[in-house]
């Protein structure tokens, strides 16, 4: 499953997570704060969480902000933030890092959250293709009773367990 906190409080986030089942939060965010939204602090998570019976683990290797290589072979994807993390997933540290995601998930009902609202806002949407290329079903949690099943980007091209965004695959 995918969230994005957004500007809720911590009791909607909460109870989107307990209508969904979701016992583990995995913070995807590079800079796990929030100025406007304190509450959604690393800090405040690692405590506020737990209290309500959902654990909580930041995992930066999943982290966005990446920038594009001059080589990209994804210049399908026109957004620098996004060509720069689908770059990042050619990356062996990418893989292993989605490896244990998809570990933990097998033991617990996981959700990935970022700050974006929407997933296709987000680099969650670039992850959520790699973990679709991998064979697992992946919900994003829009709203109060609202989920959506991830559909792999158009473009994408799938070999064995690496996804890349060519623009020579663009619809036309």
């Amino acid at each position: 499953m995918t969230i994005g906190h957004s500007t809720r409080s911590l009791e909607e986030l909460v109870e989107l997570l307990d209508l969904n089942a979701v016992k583990l939060l995995v913070d995807l965010r590079t800079a796990p704060g929030s100025r406007r939204m304190p509450h959604f602090a690393r800090s405040a998570l690692e405590v506020s969480l737990p209290e309500r019976g959902i654990d909580y683990r930041h995992v930066p290797e999943l982290g966005g902000l990446r920038k594009p290589r001059p080589d990209s072979v994804n210049t399908g994807l026109r957004n620098d933030s996004f060509r720069g993390y689908a770059d990042y997933m050619q990356e062996d540290a990418f893989r292993q890092a989605l490896t244990r995601l998809e570990g933990v998930a097998l033991q617990s009902r996981t959700a990935i959250m970022c700050a974006e609202a929407v997933p296709w806002g987000c680099h969650r949407s670039l992850i959520s293709d790699a973990l679709f290329a991998d064979g697992v079903e992946v919900e994003h949690i829009t709203g109060r009773g609202r989920t959506s099943p991830h559909r792999l980007t158009s473009f994408a091209l799938v070999s064995g367990n690496r996804i890349t965004y060519p623009a020579d695959t663009l619809p036309l």
